[in-house]
C-alpha cells in the first residue's frame, strides 16, 4: 500500500513538474514551432528520451547524461553498459540511443557526389518524366538546387488541377528557405499527355518568378511534363 502511494505521488510530482514548464518552452512544442535546427542538444536528446525518472523530467535527464559524458560526442561513444548504469536509462532507451547515434554516423557517410546536376531543361525532363508521365492527376513538384545546380531536395507541393490560388508562392519558397536552396525549378505533369502550357501555367510561372526575386531565390524554370514529352517555359520565352 505504502509503495503504491509512493509511486503514485512521485509520478504525479513528475507530471506536475512538466505542467509547470511553459508550453512554448517544451522541446517537442519548440521543435514544431521553430524547427529542429533551433533546439539545443539537451532539448533534442529530451525528445528522444521521451520520459524522465520519478524525480526528474526528460529534459533534466538529458542534462544529466550530457554532464556525465561531458557532451553529445561523449554520450554517442558510451557503451551499452555505461548507458544502462545511468538512472532512467534502461535497456530500451539505451538501444534507442545507440540506434539514433548510428543513424547520425551513417548519414555523415552518405556520398553527395551522386546528386543530380541540372544544366538544361532536358536534364529536368530526364530526371522527372519517369516519375510524372504516367500519373492521372496533376502533381506540382519543386526541385531545390544548391549553388552548383545540384538537386538537394524534391517536394510535391500540390496534387490536383492547378490554380494560382492553390499553388501559392509561400509553400514553394518556404521549402526552399528551409533547405537553404540557391534556386528552384518547378514542374508539373499534364495527364492528357500534351505538355502545352495553359494560361494558368503561365500565370503561375510569372507569380513564382516575382516571388523568388523578392526572397532572393531564383526560379530557374517551370517544366511541364507530358507523355514522354516536355515543355520548358524558360525555353518558350516566358522568363
Amino acid at each position: 500500500m505504502a509503495g503504491g502511494r509512493f509511486i503514485l505521488a512521485t509520478n504525479t510530482c513528475n507530471k506536475n513538474a512538466m505542467k509547470n514548464v511553459p508550453y512554448y518552452d517544451r522541446p517537442r512544442e519548440r521543435l514544431l514551432r521553430d524547427g529542429a535546427v533551433h533546439l539545443s542538444d539537451t532539448e533534442l536528446l529530451a525528445i528522444l528520451l521521451r520520459t524522465g525518472t520519478e524525480k526528474e523530467t526528460a529534459y533534466e535527464l538529458a542534462q544529466r547524461l550530457l554532464s556525465r559524458f561531458e557532451d553529445l560526442r561523449g554520450l554517442a561513444q558510451a557503451s551499452h553498459a555505461e548507458l544502462i548504469e545511468q538512472k532512467g536509462i534502461g535497456q530500451v532507451k539505451a538501444i534507442e540511443l545507440h540506434a539514433a547515434f548510428e543513424l547520425g554516423r551513417r548519414l555523415t557517410g552518405v556520398p553527395r557526389q551522386n546528386r543530380a546536376s541540372i544544366r538544361l531543361p532536358r536534364d529536368v525532363a530526364d530526371l522527372m518524366i519517369p516519375e510524372l508521365a504516367h500519373l492521372t492527376q496533376e502533381h506540382f513538384v519543386c526541385l531545390f538546387l544548391n549553388t552548383k545546380n545540384h538537386v538537394i531536395g524534391k517536394q510535391t507541393i500540390f496534387v490536383g488541377s492547378l490554380d494560382s490560388s492553390i499553388v501559392h508562392p509561400r509553400e514553394v519558397f518556404k521549402e526552399a528557405i528551409r533547405r537553404s536552396s540557391a534556386s528552384v525549378i518547378c514542374l508539373h505533369n499534364h495527364p492528357s499527355g500534351d505538355p502545352t502550357p495553359s494560361r494558368e501555367d503561365i500565370a503561375i510561372t510569372h507569380t513564382l518568378k516575382e516571388a523568388g526575386e523578392l526572397v532572393g531565390i531564383s526560379l530557374l524554370d517551370h517544366v511541364i511534363i507530358g507523355d514522354g514529352k516536355y515543355v520548358s517555359l524558360k525555353e518558350q520565352g516566358y522568363f
